[in-house]
């Protein structure tokens, strides 16, 4: 409670977090809105209007526009690794047991970065073909890639194409010689970009993770560089090991 005794916007916030960790209020369930707030706390709106948005910004509640806030809803999506890469698997039957829908694909021939060209093996001058796109499971976006190929290794190929075929891109690496069977992960976590915000549909206060996979032939070369960014109230991530590993 404030130092003059009455009650501030985090005393709020902070009743609020312990009802709804504690269960009492469940997921999807309503959170009271200002007017409720202003009523049982004698409080002015605006104090009312800034407890709720430290709440949203920690990514317990959520607004919805014309209905009110709601406590967070998290059905994740398993992303299980080493189960997803192993061959003769989709990726997404493996985290799904489906594929979601894909959109936006698009492919583009472009310069790459500094740090793209050195971790794909690159000489000077060489491209990358780019594919783009989104995923959807449910409606809802919970993905954005980006993959980098070499172009000397997949000019030509359906790689280049919108549409890769049966097997996606892994499978006409394949056909090529060059079929990925090790791969590196790297993630990290941060707040979202606009533009990643607006791509994913993410409610105040949702982080994305960041992953990016390197995928390598069986002698060490470098054949895909994946850049993902991922909606964190979407996945949970599983890995799974040995003490022989």
């Amino acid at each position: 409670m404030a130092d003059n005794g009455r009650v501030g916007y985090r005393d709020i916030a902070d009743e609020l977090r312990q009802r709804i960790d504690s269960g009492e209020l469940t997921p999807g369930s309503r959170v009271p809105g200002e007017n409720d707030l202003m009523s049982r706390y004698d409080v002015e709106r605006p104090t009312a209007r800034q407890a709720l948005e430290v709440l949203k910004n920690e990514g317990l509640i959520v607004a919805r526009r014309g209905s009110g806030t709601f406590v967070r809803e998290f059905k994740p999506i398993r992303r299980v690794s080493p189960n997803r890469l192993r061959a003769g698997q989709s990726i997404w039957d493996a985290d799904l047991g489906s594929r979601p829908r894909t959109e936006n694909v698009t492919v583009d021939v472009e310069q790459p970065s500094s740090m793209i060209a050195e971790a794909l093996n690159l000489g000077d001058g060489e491209r990358v073909v780019v594919r783009r796109r989104r995923y959807v499971v449910e409606d809802k976006p919970v993905q954005l890639a980006t993959s980098y190929f070499p172009e000397p290794l997949v000019a030509g190929t359906a790689i280049t194409r919108i549409d890769t075929g049966s097997g996606g891109a892994y499978a006409r690496l394949a056909e090529l010689g060059a079929e990925p069977t090790r791969f590196t992960e790297e993630l990290r976590v941060r707040m979202p970009r606009e533009s990643e915000r607006e791509a994913l549909a993410l409610a105040q206060g949702t982080p994305i993770i960041l992953i990016t996979r390197t995928a390598r032939t069986t002698d060490g070369r470098p054949v895909e560089i994946n850049e993902m960014a991922l909606d964190s109230s979407a996945y949970l991530l599983e890995y799974r090991f040995s003490s022989n590993d």
